[in-house]
């Protein structure tokens, strides 16, 4: 009789794209048996899992959440009891606003081995997709990413601070606060700062939308742009037009 080791990896799916995700990635989904994923990951990638590995979808989708996070938090703990390793599938990197970290430390008190698999996250690879660096010499010499609703459902203060600043300023989560935003970029007298809005980053059914401050929600209702969405504001933005066929045709291959 086989011994159960109960054991916790939390993995980075990435930001979308299934090809964006590590070989240290798949090799857990490939060796676990419970994966609790999330609804922001590309389902493609449950296809390594062992065909005896148990799926349980725990993810939010339009405000409905399949299970509340200490629920899931308590399912974590009983799957590694009862089967071994659990892997928690997160889309892009757990440790950025993932709730990887809570994970970990919740797990631990009850004594599971814990393991962290970091993924590529959508604050740099969407932009990247789009050809806008988030940083680049003469435009950004730094940037901010910033959660758009803290966990009292309310708009980061660290917005108003990143917009009296010159870096480019990446907000996930932002969307349901974005008359907010540009309320606080339009005080800093920044109407004519660049903005870029992308939906479904990095996938097959991406959505764009590209702005100013003072038209990019205008520009939201024409193109009925919503989440899953990422808003990035900044000089560097003006860098897609430069860059976008050339990400194009390397992502072709």
């Amino acid at each position: 009789m086989s011994i159960i080791i109960p054991k916790l990896t939390v993995v980075g799916a990435g930001p979308g794209d299934e090809d964006l995700i590590t070989l240290k990635a798949i090799k857990a989904i490939e060796s676990a048996n419970v994966i609790l994923y999330d609804a922001l990951i590309n389902e493609a990638l449950l296809k390594y899992a062992s065909d005896d590995a148990e799926l349980i979808f725990v993810g939010k989708r339009k405000g409905c959440y399949a299970f509340q996070q200490e629920q899931i938090n308590d399912l974590i703990v009983a799957k590694a009891k009862e089967k071994g390793h659990v892997v928690r599938l997160k889309g892009g990197d757990p440790f950025i606003f993932g709730r990887g970290a809570e994970e970990i430390d919740y797990v631990r008190e009850f004594g599971l081995e814990t393991y962290m698999v970091p993924g590529i996250s959508s604050s740099m690879a969407v932009p990247a997709y789009q050809g806008i660096p988030v940083t680049k010499r003469g435009a950004s010499e730094s940037f901010w990413v910033i959660t758009g609703t803290t966990k009292k459902h309310q708009l980061s203060g660290d917005v108003s601070l990143a917009a009296k600043s010159t870096a480019t300023v990446v907000i996930l989560m932002g969307m349901s606060k974005l008359g907010e935003i540009v309320k606080i970029f339009s005080a800093e007298n920044k109407q004519d700062m660049s903005v870029a809005i992308i939906q479904n980053g990095t996938r097959d059914n991406e959505n764009v939308g590209i702005g100013t401050i003072g038209t990019i929600e205008q520009i939201v209702a024409e193109k009925q742009l919503a989440n899953p969405a990422i808003i990035i504001i900044g000089d560097v933005v003006k860098e897609r037009a430069v860059l976008s066929t050339i990400c194009k045709e390397v992502a072709r291959g």
